[in-house]
């Protein structure tokens, strides 16, 4: 099993990208999770039906993040996050494929590989494996009452930019990640997340976008 779980964008300011989609999505924000100040970071998420959006900013020089806030010159996607029930299986998958792990962090309640973006395409991508599957440590021990489904009900899938979009979708394929991923040319802001859908609970409103934090968001 994979499926799309977490979507992180980065902002240079946190805070008023946050307001925004709070405010637009009908969300509220699940937790601020400490760990990713190991990158250099700091973030909200926000729970969208049973999964989430996250938004990062540095707060350090010389991280990942920033050097993808200059390299595509301003906010804008960051990463996929995928939950899977067979991370051993698809670490070995990935590593036959000439795919590097970057991070790997193992807990009680839930095992997770970062992957090289540069041996995948497009953005950094994450396998997950929680216990028990369903939850989610990432979002906090509160997530679940969060949970808000006036505006939005779930991420129905993200989109990615590439200069050769074909033969993105066919390595993403390859390595089993193209769960609920679409790729599409990439604009003057070269290759990276680009998009993101979003179901509608008012179905009269599907098709309606706006842009945020670099990225247009789709209601489906």
């Amino acid at each position: 099993m994979i499926r799309l779980r977490q979507i992180a964008l980065v902002a240079r300011e946190l805070e008023p990208v946050v307001d925004e989609l709070c405010e637009r999505l009908g969300l509220t924000v699940c937790f601020h999770d400490p760990g990713v100040a190991e990158f250099g970071l700091h973030n909200a998420l926000m729970t969208i039906g049973d999964q989430f959006l996250e938004v990062v900013s540095p707060t350090t020089d010389d991280t990942t993040a920033g050097r993808l806030l200059d390299r595509r010159g301003g906010d804008g996607g960051y990463m996929v996050i995928h939950e899977v029930d067979d991370l051993d299986r698809r670490v070995e998958h990935l590593r036959a494929h000439d795919v590097r792990i970057v991070w790997q962090l193992d807990l009680e309640d839930i095992r997770g590989r970062h992957l090289h973006p540069r041996d995948v395409g497009g953005a950094i991508v994450s396998i997950d494996q929680p216990e028990p599957p369903g939850s989610w440590r990432w979002a906090g021990p509160d997530w679940a009452a969060h949970r808000d489904t006036s505006v939005v009900s779930a991420i129905a899938g993200v989109t990615v930019g590439a200069e050769r979009p074909d033969e993105m979708a066919l390595r993403w394929a390859e390595l089993g990640l193209a769960t609920s991923v679409r790729f599409d040319p990439a604009g003057p802001r070269g290759e990276g997340v680009d998009g993101l859908d979003l179901v509608a609970t008012d179905r009269a409103r599907a098709g309606e976008s706006f842009d945020c934090c670099g990225v247009t968001i789709t209601l489906v």
